[in-house]
């Protein structure tokens, strides 16, 4: 019990000096995206993307902003859709990577025990194995980011991490008050 208390304590704290650290993070801090994220694919009708008119539709499609209201625990959650499934996750600007439970992993349809092994997460419980996986793409509310590295991690998180391999290819990310608005 007092083990459980101590690692959700340490959890809080980590996630509150990562949110202050994104509070004021400069849109120039934020690393650009893919030059191309479509390099390969060819257009059916044309045998290549325009690549000016796909990028005009999807900054025509993709909302100006989202806004996230705190919970009542203190912490962001956000309603996702990765790889076009609902995943209902924490917003977690100190974990690196975006962190999937084995439960929701499953439910979007990775075969978890095939992926490979990358490495190991520390976490308040001790070392845990990480599964890396390239997913497609992740959502909150139209602001979509593709191909968004993440780990699936076998340990009892509980809910789904939202780390910086999507929040980073975001212009900003601020909190003020209790609405965490993402651009």
């Amino acid at each position: 019990m007092v083990r459980r208390f101590i690692a959700l304590v340490a959890g809080i704290a980590g996630i509150s000096i990562g949110m202050a650290s994104i509070a004021g993070r400069q849109v120039a801090d934020v690393p650009k995206a893919p030059a191309d994220p479509y390099a390969g694919e060819s257009n059916w009708t044309t045998g290549a993307h325009d690549k000016a008119a796909v990028a005009a539709s999807d900054a025509a499609a993709r909302p100006s902003e989202v806004r996230i209201r705190r919970a009542s625990d203190s912490h962001f959650y956000a309603d996702t859709r990765v790889q076009g499934r609902q995943v209902r996750m924490l917003v977690d600007s100190g974990a690196s990577l975006v962190a999937l439970t084995r439960n929701d992993a499953e439910a979007i349809g990775i075969d978890v025990d095939r992926l490979p092994i990358g490495g190991t997460a520390q976490t308040a419980g001790g070392a845990v194995p990480l599964r890396t996986v390239l997913l497609d793409s992740v959502d909150v509310d139209g602001i979509t980011i593709r191909n968004v590295e993440a780990a699936v991690v076998d340990a009892n998180m509980g809910v789904s991490l939202l780390g910086q391999s999507y929040l980073a290819k975001l212009a900003a990310v601020n909190v003020e008050g209790d609405t965490m608005t993402l651009r």
